[in-house]
């Protein structure tokens, strides 16, 4: 069994959507100052890096982290390529017999610099939503910090998902992940009334 790490590094130069929280990770005490330990200190977004939305992101009256199922982030998956193409659409994702995928995760390559916030990237059509649910899609991933264009306000790629009840992990960082089935696991923290949260993302190959 092989893991492939899919989840992006996070540092004090990890970028973050603008305007957002910085991360910020800092020695609060040092082994040579207390005498016994190194206990450091984070501060950040619940959107920094490799993370999942819960609906409550983007619907007040929706499920917040704490409430998920987490058998959504644990579970078989299929990882697909597809670069050079702006806006996914079910028209797209149609052409890759994606048939009883419960977990989707879409490596686009549109986020070209890992240490800087793109100012473009691939999203979804809000028509892709409906066609996934259909194929009996439970989780949609992507190599990008948002289902949706980057300017949007209304954010009609999330409520679609929602609509449809597919659950979002967003800025994956599937560059070591050839097309194929993999076993994903991304388990957000118990973050209790959270909007989202980080997660170490993995996928094991099979035997």
């Amino acid at each position: 069994m092989k893991i492939i790490d899919v989840s992006r590094p996070v540092q004090n130069s990890t970028p973050t959507w603008p305007g957002d929280t910085p991360f910020d990770f800092e020695l609060m005490w040092t082994k040579e100052a207390s005498g016994s330990v190194n206990v450091g200190k984070l501060e950040m977004s619940t959107h920094t890096g490799t993370h999942i939305d819960a609906p409550f992101h983007f619907e007040s009256e929706a499920k917040k982290v704490h409430e998920l199922d987490l058998s959504i982030y644990c579970g078989k998956a299929k990882v697909i390529h597809l670069q050079g193409v702006e806006v996914i659409t079910a028209h797209e994702l149609k052409k890759f017999g994606l048939f009883q995928t419960e977990r989707l995760l879409i490596r686009t390559d549109s986020w070209d610099d890992p240490l800087r916030f793109p100012e473009e990237f691939s999203y979804f059509h809000p028509d892709a939503a409906a066609y996934l649910k259909e194929i009996g899609v439970r989780l949609i991933g992507v190599d990008v910090p948002s289902v949706d264009f980057m300017k949007s306000k209304e954010l009609p790629a999330h409520h679609s998902f929602l609509e449809n009840s597919i659950f979002i992990l967003e800025g994956l960082d599937l560059s070591a992940a050839e097309q194929g089935d993999y076993e994903l696991i991304a388990l957000p923290l118990r973050i209790v009334d959270g909007d989202g949260s980080p997660v170490r993302a993995i996928l094991r190959t099979f035997e």
